[in-house]
């Protein structure tokens, strides 16, 4: 696959929220991105991040959950973009760490939980990587904070492994765009039901 060329005012870049769209179903990626037809206002993951914004007043006072990670210093609602990644967003909080290293935070309302979301992990690595390019400052870890009925503190490792499977992921979207290559449906039916594509995917 060729390189995008890296230029900061047209390279092209996507989401944190494509690559969990593309998660769900690859066919996100072609109908978006190939076909270019929108999802509906209504679409999942839309309404999703619309109820978390609604949420965000009740989390920014959380000072004890920064104090528990060891945050010295914070910034919300950054938004970064790196084109060498090919890649931007929005990070709920970036963090400056004791020990000297970088982390994202991320407010999910959700009820708390023992695990984090396989989804949210994804989007915890993506930040990570933005972070660590953007700032230029090691990142281990990140944070998703579920706070709808509680303050479950969940840490997610981030490993040379695991921004290696997160990097692929972007390789494939990236693929599908340039090739225009219909990809196979997620194997899982029932994602199908809840899809805006489901009356035009064949």
């Amino acid at each position: 696959m060729n390189d995008w060329p890296l230029d900061t005012e047209r390279s092209p870049m996507i989401t944190p929220s494509e690559v969990l769209e593309h998660v769900y179903c690859p066919r996100f990626t072609w109908f978006m991105n190939v076909q270019n037809i929108p999802q509906h206002e209504d679409s999942r993951f839309k309404v999703l991040k619309g109820r978390e914004v609604h949420q965000r007043r009740a989390t920014e006072n959380r000072d004890y959950l920064r104090r528990k990670i060891g945050a010295v210093k914070r910034e919300i609602e950054v938004y970064l973009a790196a084109p060498v990644l090919r890649l931007r967003g929005i990070v709920d909080e970036v963090l400056w760490l004791k020990d000297g290293t970088m982390a994202p935070l991320d407010y999910k309302y959700t009820e708390a939980r023992d695990t984090v979301f396989k989804t949210h992990e994804t989007q915890i690595l993506l930040y990570a990587m933005l972070i660590s390019e953007v700032y230029q400052q090691p990142v281990t870890r990140g944070f998703v904070a579920y706070v709808r009925d509680g303050n479950q503190l969940l840490e997610v490792p981030v490993t040379a492994e695991s921004i290696a499977r997160t990097k692929l992921l972007i390789g494939q979207i990236f693929d599908i765009i340039q090739t225009g290559r219909l990809p196979a449906r997620t194997p899982s039916r029932i994602r199908c039901e809840d899809c805006c594509y489901k009356n035009i995917c064949v």
